[in-house]
């Protein structure tokens, strides 16, 4: 099935009136120009650069180690990609949590260096002043709850989030809270369905949900995943797209066995 993709640019304000009109929003991961290319061809509203690039593209356990100049790095080519899509990129861990002026500063550097559209933060209450100097700065923003990667050692794993009543009203506050300061957007990672529909009736923007059921306004995906590019990792809330993962181990060794047996390259592929 086709899809139809306007020329002109994905803004805040038309995510915000998808939500209004019961539209629902894709959003995918992509880390450089020539994956980001097809991605945002193919009909993708957003693009986020997410400091998931350190595991999936440097290979880190966690997401921890990657730095702001990493992250502008990768999103440069992503922003030089996307015709369509908004390109939201990631503030890695240490990045926002010393202090505001640091978080303003790094909000704006990332901005300007790397020419994406805006910034995702992970927290709620705790960070909230930060996102509202940064949004006052003129930085759009998209929150993050639930599972919280970079809160990892803090939490003890990836484990679902929200199972109980206290956090689950700690994440609604939370939730109106990144509303009300004015986030675009909001992301829900791996809570329950029943939670995040809840949540996302409650406020007025965007909620993209991954592992948070079918009620929030969209939903987000790493690219690599859904590609089947990465078979070790398969979590429930997974839904594999493409296997690519055979196909390009099958064609390098169909590579590897044409160089070795000399059949490649041929007359016709030489000059």
């Amino acid at each position: 099935m086709s899809v139809h993709v306007q020329n002109s640019r994905m803004t805040t304000a038309k995510l915000r009136q998808m939500k209004v009109n019961g539209e629902k929003i894709a959003m995918l991961t992509s880390y450089d120009f020539t994956l980001a290319s097809l991605v945002d061809e193919a009909g993708i509203d957003m693009l986020l650069v997410g400091d998931s690039a350190s595991n999936v593209v440097c290979g880190n356990q966690y997401t921890l180690p990657i730095t702001v100049d990493e992250m502008i790095f990768l999103t440069k080519g992503v922003v030089r990609a996307a015709e369509h899509a908004l390109v939201v990129c990631d503030m890695p861990f240490g990045s926002y949590q010393v202090s505001e002026e640091e978080a303003v500063r790094n909000a704006i550097k990332i901005l300007k260096e790397s020419g994406c559209d805006a910034v995702k933060l992970e927290g709620g209450e705790e960070i909230l002043p930060a996102i509202r100097h940064m949004i006052q700065a003129g930085v759009p923003v998209m929150g993050h709850l639930g599972l919280t990667p970079q809160s990892v050692n803090q939490f003890g794993g990836y484990g679902l989030r929200a199972k109980e009543e206290a956090e689950a009203e700690k994440l609604l506050h939370d939730a109106k809270l990144l509303d009300e300061a004015g986030c675009f957007s909001i992301v829900l990672e791996k809570i329950p369905a029943a939670l995040a529909e809840r949540v996302t009736k409650a406020v007025s923007c965007p909620v993209i949900g991954i592992g948070a059921g079918n009620g929030c306004d969209g939903q987000v995906l790493v690219l690599h995943d859904m590609l089947g590019l990465n078979q070790g990792f398969k979590p429930k809330f997974l839904r594999h797209f493409a296997s690519l993962g055979a196909q390009v181990k099958n064609a390098v060794e169909t590579y590897v066995e044409a160089v070795k047996d000399n059949s490649f390259p041929s007359a016709e592929e030489s000059y």
